[in-house]
């Protein structure tokens, strides 16, 4: 079956061209912003959310612009969102969450490779970035290492956002960076008009001569609703100023299948999706060896929504999800291809969610919404002699409670509140105080480990002339450290690291207190956030200057490879803002002209005030923009200065220049009651040939980014 839909997607590709294509983001132009919209619509109160909108001014009708509608966020409670719609994703390109959001204030992106990109949020990434799709987890091993890639594809997403705030909480203390959420139709929530929908969507990229394309298929009738689609995409080693950047090509693919009974005060449904991977891991001895990783991942989901309206209660809404994943680290292909080690996670994710039906107090009118999560994973790595992870389970249960209070026509409160129980089982290491031989092996040990977190978060948004919100907020999270912190001992062989975990780590702890202001309205928009966290046993992977190779005997001898890693945990202080800004500057043609700018830095240090490793450099940039009903197009150059702020055995990291233009244009064609939408564009990146190293790379020294690149993307759907 896999090859039939993905000769479906290839068959599309082809009629735009060359046989192979790689999609990145690094200099992506920047998304339109959501925040709280100031003013609350009347109407049945639904849900216990604030309306968001897109950071884009309404234009006065002779224009005939059309205006972005206010959102309602009904699975996004108390949280403002950065949001990138299906049209800016495909424009985008990436393949990875992590490229896709790259360049969007505040977040920036590990780029191991163009498919293993994480978002890296303020500064922080792994453990805590949580990705999810359609509100479940993604399931995968990605935030245990750089190399590893999130099994969320951008192509089959509808829109991508990252989600910040006291929203947070509710999917887990582990998002205490934030949440990006992708969100698509594999379980439909409504019938599609006419009975059906369809779309094909896809691209090619210069850089890499590859390409990538999708299918989704949406049919119903009769309270009876099915989805279906298909991607793919490929790339060849991408080009790189002065050359080729040596084993950096991959492909994967993936297929799904959804459907929903649907009825008059909600819906139930299920899906199952599944995922393959092969990519190459760029950097010196991993191009010797052609070290790549092949990843499999199956996931079925169901999801629900029941809207009462009555006693008391507004919605009942649940999710449920389970995930079989795995991937092997390999070297070399074909006859001479040997398997260094082997990654497995099953997980099993659960939520369930209240909304009451909001009433009046003495202080205001009150509504919110509580809930509880459930979870359970069992994972492990197999080495090619020693097990890196002996089988480890994992298992978590957690009450949340968000509320919102409206206390005045212009002051709003809001609280959140999470209580976990989490169980951790698996295999601890001792190891000598200084972390070298003799002896040559650890002494093992059984551990049983119970934690307790309990986060909340507070508070003020006050609704300001001109439809400025201003916001106060603060926030108290607490994090249970991950089997991997705990128990990984051993080689890691595509970053090329000896990572040692530490079984007696105790919670981490973080204290934040965040000041924004954000206008969605008007010919200037903008978006403002500064805050300050003080963290209590921050952990953090501590580099110690030794070398391994693939044995504990090895580190420290002559001619290793590995940098040896211990998990390890330190107060710290993060301090850091970002800010967004458009302007209209006039009406031309029959659009708006424009410019636009951005801003971000974080700033990180232990108490000593020696600096937080991988914090990425502070960055800058602006451009200029044209918009109509039809027409798009975007110049902007994204300046990034040196990081010179380095954590132990860094190595400087200098600025670059990205600088990205395109150019789309949608059409409607009349066809009766099956009108064709049309999206055509040209997309420009790094059109400086610049060199782009990402400080926050564990192979920067080693790997260069993409050089300049032309896109050509198109979409068509009915």
């Amino acid at each position: 079956m896999r090859r039939v839909v993905l000769g479906v997607v290839a068959g599309m590709v082809c009629l735009i061209g060359s046989p192979t294509m790689e999609a990145r983001a690094q200099g992506q132009l920047l998304p339109g912003i959501t925040v709280d919209a100031p003013k609350r619509a009347k109407r049945r109160a639904r849900v216990a959310v604030r309306h968001v909108t897109r950071m884009r001014a309404p234009v006065p009708a002779p224009a005939r612009l059309p205006a972005v509608p206010e959102q309602p966020r009904a699975d996004v409670p108390l949280a403002s969102a950065s949001l990138l719609t299906a049209k800016q994703v495909l424009g985008r390109g990436a393949a990875s969450l992590g490229d896709t959001l790259g360049t969007t204030p505040g977040v920036s992106a590990t780029s191991f490779s163009p498919v293993a990109s994480r978002p890296v949020i303020r500064g922080l990434g792994g453990f805590r970035v949580r990705t999810q799709e359609n509100g479940i987890g993604s399931g995968d091993m990605a935030n245990l290492g750089e190399d590893h890639a999130v099994t969320i594809d951008p192509l089959s997403a509808q829109n991508v956002e990252v989600i910040r705030g006291p929203g947070t909480l509710r999917f887990g203390s582990q998002a205490t960076g934030g949440v990006v959420s992708a969100s698509n139709n594999r379980i439909p929530t409504t019938i599609p008009k006419n009975g059906i929908a369809f779309e094909a969507r896809g691209g090619l990229n210069s850089v890499s001569t590859g390409r990538d394309g999708a299918v989704q298929l949406d049919v119903g009738g009769s309270n009876v609703a099915i989805h279906a689609d298909a991607y793919a995409r490929q790339a060849n080693d991408y080009r790189i100023p002065g050359g080729i950047q040596t084993n950096s090509s991959y492909r994967s693919d993936g297929h799904a299948v959804g459907g929903s009974y649907i009825f008059d005060r909600g819906f139930v449904g299920m899906s199952f999706q599944e995922t393959a991977m092969t990519y190459f891991i760029p950097g010196i001895d991993s191009a010797r060896v052609k070290n790549h990783i092949d990843l499999h991942q199956q996931k079925w989901a169901s999801r629900g929504e029941w809207r009462v309206g009555e006693s008391g209660i507004d919605t009942v809404r649940y999710w449920l999800g389970y995930s079989d994943y795995k991937h092997n680290e390999i070297n070399g292909v074909g006859a001479a291809a040997l398997i260094g080690s082997r990654f497995k996670n099953q997980e099993l994710e659960s939520r369930v969610e209240v909304t009451h039906l909001p009433f009046a107090t003495m202080l205001g009118e009150l509504r919110g919404s509580g809930g509880v999560q459930w979870s359970r994973r069992n994972l492990s790595v197999a080495g090619a002699t020693d097990p890196l992870l002996a089988p480890a389970q994992n298992a978590n249960l957690a009450a949340f409670l968000f509320e919102e209070l409206q206390v005045t026509r212009n002051l709003r409160t809001q609280a959140a509140f999470r209580i976990e129980q989490t169980e951790t089982d698996g295999t601890g290491a001792r190891f000598p105080p200084t972390f070298l031989p003799p002896p040559n092996q650890p002494t093992v040990f059984p551990v049983d480990r119970r934690f307790m977190p309990m986060s909340a978060s507070a508070g003020l948004l006050y609704d300001l002339t001109h439809d400025i919100v201003a916001r106060a907020t603060v926030q108290h999270v607490e994090r249970a450290p991950d089997p991997i912190e705990l128990f990984y001992k051993g080689p890691h062989d595509t970053p090329r690291t000896f990572e040692i975990g530490d079984p007696t780590m105790t919670l981490e702890k973080a204290n934040t207190v965040e000041l924004g202001f954000k206008r969605a309205r008007g010919d200037t928009r903008f978006e403002l956030s500064i805050y300050h966290t003080r963290y209590q046993n921050f952990i953090f992977k501590n580099f110690t200057g030794v070398r391994c190779s693939e044995s504990f005997a090895s580190c420290g001898t002559p001619g290793a490879t590995y940098d040896q890693i211990i998990y390890s945990q330190r107060d710290a202080r993060f301090t850091g803002g970002e800010i967004q800004i458009e302007h209209d500057v006039a009406r031309v043609w029959n659009g708006v002209f424009g410019v636009e700018a951005q801003y971000d830095i974080v700033h990180a240090v232990f108490l000593d005030g020696s600096f937080v490793p991988k914090i990425p450099p502070q960055r800058l940039g602006g451009g200029v923009y044209y918009r109509d009903a039809s027409w798009t197009a975007r110049v902007n150059l994204l300046h990034a200065f040196a990081q010179n702020n380095l954590g132990a055995f860094e190595t400087p990291t200098p600025g670059y220049n990205l600088l990205n233009a395109e150019i789309n244009h949608t059409t409607t064609l009349p066809n009766g009651d099956w009108p064709v939408t049309l999206t055509v564009g040209l997309k420009g990146e790094n059109l400086l040939n610049d060199d782009i190293r990402f400080h926050q790379s564990y192979k920067k020294d080693e790997v260069l980014q993409p050089g300049r690149n032309v896109r050509l993307f198109a979409s068509m759907k009915f």
